[in-house]
């Protein structure tokens, strides 16, 4: 069979038009209006705001352009400042998006600083920038190339805004998971047994690009044997064996958007009794965490479903400081699944439940997935990564 899934709709092509290829255009100017109010709301009404973090640029404008800086001006004109080209651009061009694109000043220029020149030069009083993106030398300089602005904390204010996913976000995840279940398939049913986790590491991101993938969401991590179970583990030259675990954690990245699946094998044989009993006792735990996925649930009580089935049995110190996160443009985003967390889950939140135990010595378990937080009333937690979780020997 060409992909071992537990449910869901054949993969189809990502180029095809849906939701997220409809309209989004408009879906850039909406967002970039809605930060505009609320900054307008803790700010003044000359006040202007530059976007630095790349994530929150492609956010607000679709651009993944290396370098760019995004100004939203007090008298709504919205300028994307791109890395200079070696000749003369010209006067600014207007995108479909009802955004400015102007080149740097300069080849060599940060484009941040001809934004914030821009910005200066267009009455605004105080400048907005993304404290927690600059570093202190390039906050400086900020300042001493705009001394008549007033430099203010924007804080994490696009990135709280990208916490609620729309459906054209949430479509691109689909696809991106879709992609990734059909390299994560494809390689089960070729022959694993002597090739290095390096070599099949490779091969899962060669077949995520293949499938439309931009690249993969993260370093995809291949753990055989001893190594299985390991979070972030760095693939090596270690041959796959018979009688092995294999845990397997990829994701693909389309259009920006990233996912995250993990799951593991044994190789070649019928698992042994331990591995059996493992696969099944993180199975439940991420099982429970999955089912904590409803919109007002606390992000602790998710971690404290997953991780008191891993303390019934004495491995609650393996599912380490959370049980998960969010995913979109980056990954690691809010929301923390975790013990300390003080946040509630919204409703069209995605984020991963990703437990897993590792014996010293022996290997063990991960089992990783993205879903969407989803009402009980619309059937619950939206799965997305749909390869089968059951234990297979391959």
């Amino acid at each position: 069979m060409a992909c071992r899934r537990s449910h869901g709709p054949a993969w189809t092509a990502p180029g095809r038009r849906g939701p997220y290829a409809r309209g989004m255009s408009d879906v850039y100017v909406l967002r970039r209006s809605r930060l505009r109010e609320r900054c307008a709301a803790h700010g003044s009404a000359a006040r202007a705001v530059l976007v630095t973090r790349p994530a929150n640029i492609r956010y607000l404008s679709g651009s993944a352009a290396p370098g760019a800086a995004l100004l939203l001006a007090p008298d709504g004109r919205d300028t994307l400042v791109v890395p200079a080209a070696p000749a003369d651009t010209g006067p600014p061009a207007v995108a479909a998006s009802g955004l400015y694109v102007q080149g740097s000043t300069a080849e060599a220029e940060d484009g941040a600083m001809t934004a914030a020149a821009l910005a200066a030069r267009g009455g605004a009083d105080s400048l907005a920038v993304e404290e927690h993106d600059l570093t202190v030398a390039r906050h400086r300089a900020l300042s001493a190339a705009v001394p008549g602005l007033t430099l203010t904390a924007l804080t994490c204010t696009v990135e709280q805004q990208r916490l609620v996913k729309g459906e054209e976000e949430i479509a691109a995840l689909r696809i991106a998971a879709e992609i990734t279940d059909q390299a994560l398939g494809e390689l089960l049913e070729s022959i694993l047994v002597g090739r290095t986790e390096r070599h099949l590491a490779l091969e899962l991101e060669r077949r995520l690009i293949d499938h439309g993938a931009e690249g993969p969401a993260f370093a995809t991590s291949v753990a055989a044997g001893a190594h299985s179970g390991l979070a972030g583990h760095l693939p090596t030259d270690r041959r796959v064996e018979e009688g092995d675990f294999l845990s397997v954690r990829l994701g693909a990245r389309y259009r920006g958007y990233r996912c995250q699946i993990a799951r593991t094998f044994v190789i070649g044989t019928a698992p042994a009794a331990w591995q059996i009993d493992l696969y099944e006792l993180v199975f439940a735990a991420q099982r429970a965490g999955r089912e904590a996925l409803l919109p007002g649930t606390p992000c602790r009580d998710v971690d404290r479903a997953t991780r008191q089935v891993l303390d019934a049995c004495g491995h609650g110190e393996a599912l380490g400081p959370a049980t998960g996160h969010g995913v979109g443009l980056e990954m690691g985003e809010d929301p923390r699944l975790a013990p300390g967390a003080m946040s509630k889950l919204d409703d069209r939140v995605p984020v991963t439940v990703e437990p897993g135990v590792h014996l010293p010595g022996r290997g063990g378990v991960r089992i990783d997935d993205t879903l969407v937080v989803r009402p009980a009333a619309d059937g619950g937690p939206e799965l997305l990564t749909i390869t089968t979780k059951e234990l297979l020997a391959l």
